[in-house]
């Protein structure tokens, strides 16, 4: 019996001793794939400073991600911390999507609505600290042909397979490459840094980058932007789809619904489902709007009272200026509120600064461009100054904290910020449904945080909620059941108070980028839902910046993933 004692505890032992050394085989394996997937760099960076983009280039990151998801497949996620579960499951979602970018040949379609290859270019441009940005800058610029060379490949291989965006969405798409065919090198838009170059450069260097500057503009990117013009004007409007669904194209349904699975970040939503859930939520959205209405002793219909907030002068800024003061008194407010909801906060502060001209006919109110961690550039909060008459000012309170704070500076700059134990690869992830959900779950929160002044403020949040609400109908009415165009404004008319000029800039949105509209909605409900679940499990135990701390923690997650983490945390408190 005494033998037999000292073995068992030896099996023991022996067993604990293998259970941990599975565990850091696995922790080892993980952190080894995730170290492989980050130093990936899939071209020579100097070759192609603007990226590669042709067919090779693409089967191969899809190979690679099939290497990368097979040995993800071998390790045992009990194996893993909770950290490192995250970053598995994270890792896996998004090799998967590039695996099915290539599977749908998405690289043939490198257009929408708004923007596009060529004007994604205008990121590119920004104020210039030193003479090494400068010489990349230059790089950048002088690879602008071969950039358009690859895309115009692609564009054409997808026009005669199917793969395009639909005819009608192009109206005033002229803008996108005619502001950029200009005759004066000076007023092309991309040699606007060189207005303000380093101080610590010497005459020579100046003297020598002005002169290399204008040669890149003059031969290498206004020359570019007359090519586009040729090939969109004569080749590719001619010949594009009149079908504005993206169903029916080819293997369409299928890419469709690939889709609703990236953009709300769960496989559990069909079409139909989400179109119900959208129908569902506008009307619960439009009795809390009447109710506004009603108080306000209104005198005429529902849609009377949009075509008075339409036409008011008293909801629209006289300049851009004035519409700009505004929006920084209304972040400036935002700012002042955090520490009551946050415990931690971004060290990165932000800008609000006007939508570049490059960029503003097509964009519908504004943006938020985030930096890297390590960048001297501020974050900017973009407002649209463009077509004042479309700018409404009482939904200007929602936007502000939606793309400010606490919505999208607030979360993108934590992400950035987050500790050694988050893979890279996570700080700079960005998934919509938790980004967009977190930006439209921050106008809800606004109410709490006394953002909302007036009632057509507070009307200007339901009009902003109605939007997305109203995305999940169209968005799926579009790409799953059929709806014309005129459907989809009618529609959004009718139950929303955005501008015409708005409603017809998001109308082509949804047709040209399929599925993304879903993800605001989507994840703002399923953040709202766990809140309420938190509350009412924990009653007087629920501390709301606690619960904030736990949804943003990790940075990007999927929605099932902060699901899990929001019921252990639910647990953690119940057993305190």
């Amino acid at each position: 019996m005494k033998y037999s004692g000292v073995l068992f505890v030896c099996l023991i032992f022996l067993q604990q001793g293998f259970a941990q050394n599975k565990k850091i085989d696995a922790t080892t394996s993980l952190h080894q794939i995730i170290d492989n997937y980050e130093k990936h760099e899939g071209y020579d960076k100097k070759a192609y400073p603007l990226g590669l983009f042709n067919k090779d280039y693409y089967k191969a990151e899809a190979d690679f991600s099939n290497n990368l998801l097979s040995g993800l497949s071998s390790l045992a996620l009990e194996d893993l911390s909770d950290t490192d579960q995250i970053s598995y499951k994270l890792l896996a979602f998004v090799l998967q999507d590039q695996i099915d970018f290539y599977k749908y040949e998405g690289y043939l379609n490198p257009l929408l609505s708004d923007s596009g290859f060529h004007n994604n270019l205008t990121y590119m441009v920004r104020p210039l600290t030193s003479y090494e940005q400068v010489r990349a800058y230059l790089r950048k610029l002088n690879a602008v042909p071969n950039y358009v060379d690859q895309h115009l490949v692609n564009l054409r291989e997808g026009l005669k397979r199917g793969i395009s965006q639909p005819k009608i969405i192009f109206e005033g798409y002229e803008s996108t490459y005619n502001d950029h065919i200009v005759q004066n090198f000076e007023d092309s838009y991309y040699y606007s840094p060189f207005k303000s170059l380093p101080k610590e450069l010497t005459q020579i260097q100046v003297d020598s980058v002005l002169k290399a500057a204008k040669e890149a503009i003059t031969t290498n990117v206004t020359p570019q932007f007359l090519r586009i013009k040729t090939f969109f004007e004569n080749e590719y409007l001619p010949n594009t789809r009149e079908a504005i669904g993206v169903s029916e194209t080819p293997n369409g349904k299928g890419y469709y619904q690939n889709r609703i699975n990236y953009y709300t970040t769960d496989t559990i939503y069909s079409a139909d489902a989400i179109h119900e859930i959208g129908l569902s939520e506008v009307a619960r959205i439009k009795a809390q709007m009447e109710q506004i209405i009603e108080e306000l002793d209104f005198k005429g219909s529902f849609e009377d009272f949009f075509q008075f907030l339409r036409t008011d002068p008293q909801f629209y800024a006289k300049t851009p200026k004035e519409l700009l003061m505004i929006a920084r008194d209304i972040a400036k407010r935002a700012d002042a509120q955090l520490p009551r909801f946050f415990k931690t906060l971004p060290r990165k502060p932000y800008g609000v600064a006007p939508v570049p001209d490059a960029i503003a006919p097509k964009y519908t109110g504004g943006r938020y461009v985030g930096t890297s961690k390590n960048s001297t550039d501020p974050g900017y909060y973009w407002v649209n100054t463009y077509d004042l008459p479309s700018r409404t000012l009482y939904t200007l309170p929602s936007l502000t904290v939606h793309e400010a704070v606490p919505g999208h500076h607030l979360q993108g700059a934590l992400n950035l910020e987050l500790g050694d134990s988050i893979p890279k690869f996570r700080k700079n992830l960005y998934l919509s449904a938790y980004g967009e959900g977190w930006g439209l779950y921050s106008e809800f929160l606004a109410e709490e945080m006394g953002m909302y002044t007036t009632p057509y403020e507070h009307f200007g949040k339901l009009t902003y909620e109605m939007w997305r609400a109203c995305r999940l109908v169209v968005d799926t009415g579009i790409h799953a059941k059929g709806w014309t165009r005129e459907q989809v404004v009618d529609f959004m008319s009718s139950n929303t108070a955005l501008s015409l000029h708005e409603i017809n800039t998001e109308t082509d949105r949804y047709i040209s980028w399929p599925g993304q509209a879903l993800s605001y909605k989507i994840g703002e409900l399923k953040i709202r839902e766990l809140r309420k679940k938190a509350e009412t499990a924990l009653g007087s135990k629920f501390d709301i910046r606690d619960f904030h701390e736990v949804v943003l923690g990790q940075g990007t997650v999927t929605l099932s993933i902060l699901e899990q983490r929001i019921n252990e945390y639910i647990k953690k408190r119940t057993n305190e």
